[in-house]
């Protein structure tokens, strides 16, 4: 085996069964790039990205993710649709197929790791079939120095073979593609997909269960920054309801824009890089991922204006899923390194359709482990296709395919730190509707949430007036700094009030029907914190 590039000499790829012709270690973004050309695997846009396409899979398959069923997960993991099982004898046949497929090839190895606080650093070693996909480990996972190469051992091996397809009948996966997680062998086998995202969240699913599981550290699928004054703000959300837009602050430092953990001394990002999606992507909208994309960036599954290598950002036509990878470093308001001291506040980001939650409120503890569990947003028409009118979206802990553990879980040790840091405010921000749902009201105007954040993360509501909302129970303040006050009781926003409270109502049993699989397993104080769904006469 032919080896070039900087060696991790504590590594040889041979120890794990992996006999390739030529292994390229640790090449820099500029060579990878390079190579990616000569191979006739992408181009350059016109300001220097690397511009591929993923193939068939321009997403993430969450039906093809299985977890290997052992000693370490068999009665932690919450298996069902989201974790599905898979025998150590079948991971380790596929194993050594994918290996003995790897025979010989030409492959780009990387030394890498997560979590940026050196507490809780786990080593990963990738291997890929393509340049360009090495390169994205590069700019989305946390780079060792040159010297810590030279002895780093690597704790978990990512193992990424996209033009290998498994056979479903003998190889027991659902289809060709497949990621598979193993936490005894510690290893990420991944198939017949070169959708980088599944390197990405491989490695954030191991991370869900062994923070929590073995150190007691929160792990978030969040966004994190830090003001000047050290305050750290994280912000949860799932897509559409202005995580990226409203974390992104040229007064505060970001800490990162995806993945974090909570531990007794920090928070912390577990990666080094974005993955940013471009869609309908501006330079006045978005200027700080407009400007990332430049030489070291990569680029997936984008359309160019006709006759030039300009990106036509509004181009939908290969995914909606158009994404943007580049190290956290091409923000110009990065911290480094990526960690901060304890959160002050944290924004749950719900994008409400219905125009029923109020744009602010302030959660007690068991409310927020409550609306933790729920992870509530609406698709609107548009968003989706067959999606023409709102749709409720229930995602538990606003990432609820990434969790290896029950979702209560989570919420439990989320309480836990409320109850260590007693002085953390969290917070309910609607980004969607007021007065009347989709279709009737108006969207929330983004100058006025980011006026209410602002106000929240000064301390300016600390002292303000509070009154419970009569189903859901959530404070919401009666003024805040440059908010029109009329807008903060979402009641008094609906032109009929007998309508505002049906729909209340309704969104509330929607609320109710979705903890009900989680019921069992929540505490009393979880439960306590449901709304209350008043029944007609």
């Amino acid at each position: 085996m032919q080896e070039f590039g900087k060696k991790n000499m504590a590594v040889k790829l041979s120890d794990l069964g992996i006999n390739v012709g030529i292994a390229h270690w640790n090449l820099s973004p500029d060579d990878l790039v390079k190579k990616a050309l000569e191979l006739g695997q992408g181009v350059l846009n016109d300001t220097g990205a690397l511009c591929v396409n993923t193939g068939k899979f321009t997403g993430r398959s969450p039906k093809d993710k299985f977890t290997v069923k052992d000693a370490i997960t068999e009665n932690s993991a919450d298996w069902g649709d989201v974790n599905i099982p898979m025998s150590p004898e079948t991971f380790d046949k596929l194993y050594n197929k994918v290996c003995a497929y790897m025979g010989g090839k030409e492959v780009w190895v990387r030394d890498s790791y997560a979590c940026a606080d050196p507490k809780y650093r786990l080593n990963v070693l990738v291997v890929n079939e393509t340049p360009w996909a090495n390169l994205f480990c590069n700019d989305l996972f946390l780079r060792p120095t040159a010297k810590e190469i030279e002895t780093q051992k690597h704790d978990w091996l990512i193992l990424q073979a996209p033009s290998f397809l498994a056979d479903p009948a003998v190889d027991g996966t659902r289809q060709g593609n497949f990621t598979i997680v193993n936490f005894t062998r510690k290893i990420i086998l991944i198939g017949g997909s070169a959708y980088t995202g599944e390197m990405k969240k491989g490695i954030f699913g191991v991370l869900n269960f062994i923070l929590p599981h073995d150190h007691k550290v929160l792990s978030m699928h969040c966004s994190a920054n830090e003001g000047k004054n050290g305050d750290v703000a994280l912000f949860f959300g799932l897509s559409g309801t202005g995580k990226t837009t409203l974390s992104a602050d040229p007064n505060r430092a970001l800490i990162g824009d995806d993945e974090h953990g909570w531990a007794n001394e920090s928070v912390f990002n577990f990666e080094g890089g974005c993955y940013a999606k471009c869609i309908d992507l501006s330079a006045e909208k978005e200027p700080e991922i407009y400007a990332a994309i430049k030489p070291g960036a990569l680029l997936e599954n984008i359309k160019f204006f006709p006759g030039t290598n300009k990106v036509d950002y509004a181009d939908a036509s290969v995914t909606e899923n158009t994404r943007a990878a580049y190290p956290i470093d091409f923000i110009a308001n990065s911290k480094e390194p990526s960690y901060g001291g304890q959160p002050k506040n944290i924004f749950f980001l719900t994008c409400d359709a219905f125009g029923i939650l109020p744009p602010i409120s302030k959660l007690t503890k068991a409310q927020a482990m409550y609306h933790f569990i729920s992870g509530y947003t609406a698709k609107v028409a548009g968003t989706e296709v067959g999606v023409t009118e709102p749709q409720t979206t229930f995602s538990a802990c606003f990432g609820r395919v990434f969790l290896p553990l029950h979702p209560t879980k989570y919420a439990e040790l989320l309480g836990k730190k409320l109850d260590e840091h007693k002085d953390v405010n969290v917070w309910l921000i609607n980004t969607g509707w007021s007065g009347g749902a989709y279709g009737t009201g108006s969207r929330m105007k983004l100058s006025y949430t980011r006026a209410m954040i602002t106000a929240a993360m000064k301390g300016e509501l600390a002292n303000v007036a509070y009154t419970p909302h009569s189903v859901f129970g959530i404070l919401m303040p009666t003024s805040v700094p440059n908010v029109p006050s009329e807008i903060l009781l979402p009641r008094n926003t609906w032109a009929d009030k007998e309508a505002y409270d049906k729909k209340a109502n309704e969104l509330a049993g929607l609320f109710v029907k979705n903890f009900a699989k989680y019921a069992d397993q929540a505490n009393e104080e979880i439960r306590s914190a449901a709304p209350v769904v008043m029944v007609s006469a």
